[in-house]
This record gives C-alpha cells, structure tokens and sequence, in this order.
C-alpha cells in the first residue's frame, strides 16, 4: 500500500518518541527514521512551530508537547462509533475477565478501533492501532467469515498466508475449513496461531453497514477453561452491537 512520506515521517517522530519515553537529539531520530539529519531537522522545526514539539536546552534533544495529547482526547471525546460501542466492550470485560478487542479490515489485515485490557497481570496486551493479518487472528477470521462467499474468495487468492507462529494456518484449504466451522458455531477462534499462547474468540458485528469484529483474547489455559461461557457472552455482546442505532 503507497503511503505519503511526509505523514508517515511525521507519525514515525512521534512513535520514536513512545518508545523512548525520553528526549531524542536530532541525530538519533534520524537514525531511527533512517533519513538524513537535514529532513529530519526540518520535520522537527514543522513540528515545533506548530507547537507539537518544543526544544530542550543545552543541547538535550527534543520532545512532544501535550498538544498531541488535548488533540487526541478532543478526537477521542467526539468518536461517534466508539462511543455507542465501549460500553458494551467493557461490559464484555468485566463479564469474561479478558481482553477485549473491537476491529475492522483494513485492505488484508485488520486494524484494531479499540481494545479494553483485561484486569489480569497475565493477559493478551494490545493497542489501538494494532494491524494483524486476516488469517492468523481471530477478528480476521470474524471478518474473512462475513463476507459474501465471491468476495471471501476473490480476497483469500490475494492474501498471503504467512507463517505467523507454528500453530498459524497457512493452508488455504484448512483455513476454508475453519471459516466453516466458525460460521456454523457463530464464533471463530485462534488457538495460539497470531500470538503464541494466547486464544481468542471473535464474532463479526454488522453496524451501519460495515462489518466490525469483537473479540474476547487471554491466555490458552483461562480462555479454553471458560469457552462456553466467554463464547455466550461474545455472542450476546454482537447481538447487542448489532441493536444499537
């Protein structure tokens, strides 16, 4: 997928920052980037003076101001489709104890809207903004499953199926299968095939005619010793989705 260099630059800067939760020098954030010091230096000084980031003395590097934060809670706060739906997820949560996930396809991988950790210090961690591949999570597969069989395939002959961890299907064959399988229970699972260890469940949700996926993700041993139940309640929550209006 073409991106645009600048935005993606842009994005990368404050994602350098994340990770390093410390001020950075212009010579290291180009090289995190992997652009010259002098691109660098002029996406800094764009940033600046539209007052994203500010310049510590002597020499100390740069950081982001908060007003990345107060624009994203004003985003946040007006989000029409994540207001109508979080409260339900965090029913989700709090009924099955898990992480909960809430994502749409995005080309061949699926990008997650929004994720309510689980209260667990042993559970599935994930983040807004997260893509996973369509074929090795279980909201992929949510939404793979919800497609119209045409469109499924025409999809499934451009999709890589790459080997994500040794439980992954990468076999189109099996995955089909699966799909089968999912659209009969009304759920589709991963057993340890995106992230070692972790199952999940996931169910598609239709909202204003757009699919969705809503997923109940933790450890193998919790989430297969509470299947039953986990997948009950997942169902009874895309039910839910699915009403509101």
């Amino acid at each position: 997928m073409a991106t645009v260099k600048s935005a993606d630059r842009t994005l990368q800067i404050l994602e350098a920052f994340a990770a390093a939760g410390e001020p950075l020098g212009i010579a290291e954030l180009a090289r995190r980037l992997a652009i010259p010091v002098s691109a660098c230096y002029a996406l800094l000084r764009t940033l600046e003076l539209r007052g994203y980031l500010y310049e510590l003395g002597l020499r100390k590097g740069w950081y982001p101001t908060l007003r990345w934060l107060h624009k994203a809670r004003a985003v946040a706060e007006h989000d029409p489709m994540l207001a109508r739906v979080t409260p339900l997820l965090e029913a989700l949560g709090e009924a099955t104890g898990e992480t909960i996930v809430f994502g749409k396809r995005s080309g061949t991988e699926v990008v997650y809207l929004n994720v309510v950790e689980s209260p667990h210090s042993i559970r599935y961690s994930a983040q807004v903004g997260d893509r996973k591949p369509l074929h090795s999570s279980s909201a992929g597969k949510a939404l793979l499953g919800a497609l119209p069989r045409e469109e499924r395939a025409a999809l499934l002959d451009n999709l890589t199926l790459a080997r994500v961890t040794p439980s992954t299907i990468v076999r189109r064959e099996s995955l089909e299968k699966d799909l089968e399988a999912g659209a009969k229970r009304g759920w589709y699972a991963t057993r340890g095939e995106n992230v070692a260890d972790v199952h999940a469940l996931g169910a598609p949700v239709r909202m204003d005619g757009e699919f969705y996926a809503v997923v109940v993700a933790g450890p193998a041993h919790r989430i297969e010793g509470a299947l039953k139940t986990h997948a009950a309640a997942l169902l009874r929550t895309a039910r839910s989705l699915e009403a509101l209006r």
